[in-house]
């Protein structure tokens, strides 16, 4: 059986009268790239800040590599993000002021640690970019610049990496580009992957796609083709709320 890294029961979300979440249980197992999907407003992200521990449901439980999040307080939820969570956006949020090695080592000076070179090569080697550790973010393509914030959020070799439209901000190459590098660190380094995405080509890299309809798990799909995936969200989308 796979191991579950990350598991969620009862997750209940609201912002005033919006329902953001509303029960949801779902598993993310170990070596799994999951895809999440559904139409707007249907609690996608709000799914992904909590599942990160970014942000405290109101009801329900969060379980990463073992660890409940609601019995941490503060301190310790931010030292769980740092060592144990990977998070992409799909704004990059890099310092402008710091080349892409200085960006990818600042998770380790954030936790207090020293990064070795040879960590922040490997890093940069591991997408692509080692020849590019001296150029800021100016100096970057948006492809680019998404995979230095890969290695940032996988410097500290995470229990999972979280992508929230990791690839909405690129064009249709360079974003194929970003999502071939996250396929390949699930399949050879067994990288647990779970990534909002509003494209159905994205979604068909994922081993699983798990579509949300109005806070709630509205079923999902294993090893679908872009056309699958596409066809699904249509039938969802005249779904009433």
């Amino acid at each position: 059986m796979t191991q579950t890294v990350v598991r969620i029961r009862g997750l209940r979300r609201h912002y005033g009268d919006v329902r953001a979440l509303d029960g949801v249980d779902l598993d993310f197992g170990a070596g799994t790239f999951t895809a999440v999907m559904g139409p707007s407003g249907s609690g996608k992200s709000t799914l992904l800040q909590c599942a990160a521990g970014l942000e405290r449901p109101d009801a329900g439980t969060v379980t990463v590599a073992g660890v409940e999040l609601a019995d941490l307080g503060e301190r310790r939820r931010t030292l769980l993000r740092r060592e144990r969570i990977g998070f992409v956006f799909q704004s990059f949020n890099l310092l402008p002021s710091l080349t892409a090695a200085q960006n990818v080592a600042l998770p380790l000076r954030l936790a207090g640690r020293r990064p070795s070179r040879a960590a922040v090569r490997e890093a940069l080697e591991r997408v692509g970019l080692a020849e590019r550790a001296g150029h800021r973010p100016s100096q970057l393509s948006g492809g680019q610049q998404q995979r230095v914030a890969l290695a940032r959020a996988l410097i500290t070799r995470p229990a999972v990496l979280f992508g929230d439209e990791p690839t909405g901000a690129l064009d249709t190459t360079t974003s194929r580009q970003v999502l071939t590098l996250l396929r390949e660190l699930v399949d050879h380094e067994g990288r647990t992957t779970v990534m909002v995405t509003h494209d159905p080509v994205a979604a068909s890299y994922a081993d699983r796609v798990v579509f949300l309809v109005d806070g709630r798990v509205g079923g999902e799909l294993t090893a679908p083709s872009a056309a699958e995936v596409a066809a699904r969200l249509t039938d969802l989308e005249g779904v009433p709320c």
